[in-house]
Parts: structure tokens; sequence; C-alpha cells
């Protein structure tokens, strides 16, 4: 499973990737505005500055909802760096720009996926990723993880390799139980990543160590 974090904040991605475990980055126009990143140059910037930080893939969203807007948006990001993932929304003209992208060899994460028939489209269209909100359909009483298990179904059905990027993940369990559901991909804050590393037992094992070695010292 690769772990993505979700967030435009330089710190943050710094200390994800020093953990050692971070794979890539996704953000999008909300996450930049609370860095206060604003204006089309300076976002530009911004995925690039990201890039420079990460190994792995970095998804970089447009803002356009036509077919030649994405069109335009997607080719600058992904003239940006080759990290540059284009990020598309679950749209009519954004099945088109994906079906675009991948004939002309431009990775893409399809966004804004709530249904398996959303996600069964993109991967028709050659999406790179696509993204369903968990997050957003648990809000709504609805079971965003039995989402994630339909598509893991009907991709393996059919051998697509569209990889499943579980998006708006909202805490610990929620990786967990993407990872036993069979999601290639997770994205969430590094708050959730790192509730991983935590278990009591873990602490009073390693305290009573420590104690059982100092008494020789």
């Amino acid at each position: 499973m690769k772990f993505f974090i979700d967030t435009a904040n330089l710190d943050q991605i710094k200390d994800a990737q020093e953990l050692g475990v971070l794979d890539g980055v996704t953000t999008n126009p909300s996450l930049m505005a609370k860095e206060g990143i604003t204006g089309r140059n300076n976002i530009l910037k911004h995925y690039v500055d990201i890039c420079n930080i990460v190994d792995g893939d970095v998804s970089a969203e447009v803002i356009a909802t036509d077919l030649q807007g994405m069109i335009r948006e997607g080719e600058v990001l992904a003239d940006l760096h080759e990290q540059i993932v284009v990020k598309v929304p679950m749209i009519r003209d954004g099945v088109k720009a994906l079906k675009y992208f991948a004939d002309k060899g431009i990775r893409t994460n399809c966004t804004l996926v709530f249904s398996p028939g959303q996600a069964l489209l993109a991967a028709k269209a050659g999406a790179t990723y696509v993204s369903p909100f968990i997050g957003r359909l648990d809000d709504i009483s609805t079971d965003g993880l039995n989402l994630i298990s339909e598509i893991r179904h009907i991709y393996d059905n059919y051998g697509y390799e569209t990889e499943i990027l579980a998006a708006s993940i909202r805490h610990t369990m929620h990786i967990i139980d993407c990872a036993k559901v069979g999601a290639d991909v997770m994205t969430g804050p590094l708050s959730a990543i790192e509730g991983l590393l935590k278990h009591p037992l873990t602490d009073i094992g390693l305290e009573k160590f420590l104690a059982d070695y100092n008494k020789g010292n």
C-alpha cells in the first residue's frame, strides 16, 4: 500500500518524507489557500517545490470544468515536473480529458469519485489513479469502505491497472480498513499516518527494557 499525504504544507511533507514511508502527495486549491498560496504562478511554483521534496507522484488539480480548459491546464501542469499527476474531476468532460491525457501519456488522478460506476468510467478512460472520497461518504452515513471494496472487485474482474487511491482519510483506522479491503494507495493527514506508530504495549515494553538495562549501569 502506498502512503500519500494530503496537504500543501511543506513542513508536513518534509516530516513525512523523513519518516521514510512517503510515496507521494495529493493537494488541491483549498489546501493551497490554507497555506496562503494563491495566484496561478505561486501555485505552479508550489507544486514544483513539493516535487523537489518527495520522490513519488504529486497530484496537481485542474480548475477548469470544460474539456479544452482541462486539457490546457493539464498540459501546463504535466510540463512542470515529471512527478506531476494531473487531477481531473469526475464529470462528463473530465472523462473525455482522462482519455485525452491517457492517449498522450500524461498520468491522471480522477477525483471526487463517489460510486462504483464513476470508478469504472475512470478506469475505462485510462486514469492512472481513481480517488474515492471515503470520509465524505462517512459524513453522510454512507459506507465509504464498502465503495473501496466494490471498486477493488470490479477492477480485479477485468484487470484494470488504475490504482485505487483512498482519499478523504480522516484517521488511522481508515488506513487499516482500506488496507484490508485492498486500496492501492491512501492519502490523508500526517497525523493519521503517525497514528500507526502508536500502541500502549510498545511504550510499556520499551520502558521496561530500558529500566532493566539501566539496572546494571
